[in-house]
């Protein structure tokens, strides 16, 4: 069972949780696949023409020239 704790002071309305290490690592990790299927769906709604990725790379390193 996770160990999460909660504080709150009613005073100046100040919040600190302490989470475990893996509880922390768990939400990092479900935050960074919300990040990528958020630009995901921005590129998806961009309605611009996706290019294959080696395609990229090469015009990548051809700017870099």
């Amino acid at each position: 069972m996770p160990s999460t704790k909660f504080r709150a002071t009613k005073k100046n309305g100040k919040v600190s949780l302490v989470l475990d290490v893996k509880e922390y690592e768990k939400l990092m990790e479900d935050l960074e696949e919300l990040d990528e299927i958020r630009a995901y769906d921005a590129a998806k709604q961009s309605g611009e023409t996706p290019i294959p990725f080696e395609e990229m790379m090469k015009n990548i390193q051809a700017s870099r020239k």
